[in-house]
């Protein structure tokens, strides 16, 4: 794959030359710091998917306590992704100027104190507000966190770097739906919401505690112009557009299916109760390995054959859930979570090694994208469920994997062109 365009970065400052193994300060895998900082990343990213998707799992129980459609109650959802797309961009220039440690702190403490609001929430209105705002908050972390690693890891470890920040995501989503899940059986969605916010108060707590000071950061001056220019370059770069429509499209399809699943659980032939269909959701520890694992499928396979191979599985998974057994359905997603959280993994820390300047611009324009197709596909996929039930939020799956190949397969088609024109020029 070619590497991105070169640009101005946002924050005017300049790229270091990459230094030789023997003088790279930057960690690595056993060495000094790196343990505690992945943990600390993979602590951040348990607390934003645990704020960011908690009351997906308590859509029906929104629904019948507030009178509201399924689509209604996905907004609660949608609303907080969608804020985080619109504002991560601006969050991340500002990581920027303040360092990524620092932005990732406040983005964390601002999103669990409203964590411990949304429990009081007297409307479904004043809920999705509510949520918004938290999403909003939550947009300082992901872009700054990719920049953060791009910088601080050496360039072979970042595939595993990330694979671990997003393995947090994976337990974050997994955990908050299965404490919200049985907390909401016993006490209430309420109850259910303050647990959550409890969880991430301590994760935050934590991630404080043990993330290194960062050593390769090179503060700039907020410049809109700088910023402008850098997101022109990073969007003219066609690569990069790839890997941003390639997150949007797995999210579309994994923002559908765990949005509608709950719905689908409660009716028959499963009408299975709240604290089982929350406990489902431990087939996220199969994304936890399998974006953890995303650098030895990239080292085997290429990124290309892993995001073949991610598209695969998460078709299969999709067109398994179609059936009327509990057993295929929850096989099925399986096979949906692996294939999603490696196809991202892979596309994430491509995007994240692809661009030279502007890097937390070039992670943030990939988080806008990847989030708003969360929002878009938490939407469509209950306004799916609504019009042709399970089997139309399987239909706008395929649709969006199908997406997924298309991009991968003119990505291939444009480097052969690309390849050609340099041997011809060449040998001319």
């Amino acid at each position: 794959m070619p590497p991105a365009s070169s640009g101005a970065s946002a924050t005017h400052a300049v790229a270091l030359p990459s230094p030789s193994p023997a003088a790279d300060s930057r960690l690595t895998p056993g060495g000094p710091g790196y343990r505690r900082m992945s943990f600390a990343l993979f602590l951040a990213g348990v607390a934003t998917f645990a704020l960011l998707y908690s009351t997906q799992a308590l859509l029906p129980l929104l629904s019948a306590d507030f009178g509201a459609s399924a689509s209604t109650a996905s907004w609660t959802v949608s609303a907080a992704t969608g804020a985080l797309a619109l504002l991560v961009l601006p969050l991340s220039a500002l990581s920027e100027r303040f360092g990524r440690r620092a932005v990732m702190t406040a983005s964390l403490t601002v999103a669990v104190a409203v964590g411990l609001l949304v429990p009081f929430a007297p409307s479904v209105e004043v809920l999705i507000a509510l949520r918004a705002v938290q999403g909003a908050a939550l947009a300082g972390l992901p872009a700054s966190a990719m920049a953060f690693l791009a910088e601080e890891v050496r360039p072979k470890a970042l595939v595993g770097a990330i694979g671990m920040f997003v393995a947090g995501n994976s337990i974050g989503g997994m955990s908050g739906r299965i404490v919200t899940g049985w907390a909401a059986q016993a006490w209430g969605w309420r109850a259910a919401l303050a647990v959550v916010g409890v969880l991430a108060v301590l994760c935050a707590v934590a991630f404080r505690t043990l993330l290194p000071a960062p050593r390769h950061f090179t503060p700039g001056s907020l410049s809109p112009k700088s910023l402008a220019r850098t997101v022109r370059t990073h969007l003219s770069d066609p690569l990069l557009c790839r890997l941003y429509a390639i997150g949007a499209l797995f999210m579309t399809v994994f923002g559908a299916v765990y949005t509608v699943i709950g719905y689908r659980l409660t009716e028959a032939p499963f009408s299975l109760p709240q604290g089982v269909i929350g406990s489902i959701f431990l087939v996220y520890l199969v994304g936890t390995v399998s974006s953890a694992a995303a650098g030895k499928l990239v080292a085997r396979l290429g990124r290309r054959g892993a995001l073949y191979l991610a598209v695969g599985t998460t078709a299969g998974g999709l067109l398994l859930s179609l059936s009327a057994s509990l057993v295929l359905v929850l096989l099925g997603l399986v096979l949906i979570t692996a294939g999603f959280f490696a196809g991202h993994a892979v596309a994430s820390s491509s995007v994240s090694r692809t661009a030279t300047t502007g890097r937390a611009q070039a992670s943030a324009l990939y988080q806008s994208a990847y989030y708003l197709g969360s929002s878009a596909g938490g939407t469509l996929g209950a306004v799916a469920f609504h019009a042709g039930g399970w089997g139309g939020t399987v239909a706008l799956g395929l649709l969006a994997v199908t997406g997924v190949v298309s991009v991968t397969v003119w990505g291939s088609h444009v480097a052969r062109v690309e390849r050609r024109r340099g041997l011809v020029a060449r040998s001319c």
